[in-house]
């Protein structure tokens, strides 16, 4: 975990924003005891969550793909190539969603601007300390040399955010 007690406070506000904005159907469905509190957010989304990531193509079309995601300081960040058609798409139009959906019991979904990070900015240490310490053991320390040549990363600043969580035997 990687938040202070302001970022966790920022993120229960973004939460009860978003829902008190929501609509019924949403709100049929992600009833108050099937939504995470920011403390149990936090915790859920530790290490890498593989997101769909949907961006905005110049005639309007929403473009899906995945990414690795990165839960930091209360938001989602991810990579892609300098190149990337994501990457092209955030730089005319930064709005983005993505939905971390590891199956049919938990979900988490944001909708907001995505906002490039250079991780080689003394501003990012602590993120790049967090990719570091995420992708050198899977791939070994050659990875920080790839860091520093390779991927772009961006922070998804939240303009609502929507958690589902639902147990096993809730679904049944």
């Amino acid at each position: 975990m990687n938040e202070t007690e302001g970022d966790v406070l920022a993120l229960q506000e973004l939460l009860d924003r978003s829902y008190a904005a929501a609509g019924p159907h949403l709100l049929r469905i992600h009833t108050p005891e099937r939504r995470l509190r920011a403390e149990q957010v936090v915790q859920r989304l530790d290490g890498m969550c593989l997101l769909a990531l949907a961006t905005v193509a110049s005639d309007g079309r929403p473009v899906v793909g995945p990414v690795d995601g990165i839960f930091y300081r209360g938001a989602f960040h991810f990579g892609s190539a300098p190149d990337s058609l994501r990457f092209r798409h955030i730089g005319s139009r930064p709005s983005v969603s993505a939905t971390y959906l590891p199956g049919e019991e938990l979900a988490v979904t944001v909708h907001g601007r995505a906002i490039p990070i250079d991780v080689r900015d003394e501003a990012a240490a602590g993120f790049r300390r967090t990719l570091l310490d995420i992708y050198v053991p899977r791939y070994g320390p050659e990875w920080e040399e790839f860091l520093d040549s390779g991927p772009v990363y961006a922070r998804i600043a939240p303009d609502r955010m929507f958690t589902f969580s639902m147990p096993a035997t809730d679904a049944a």
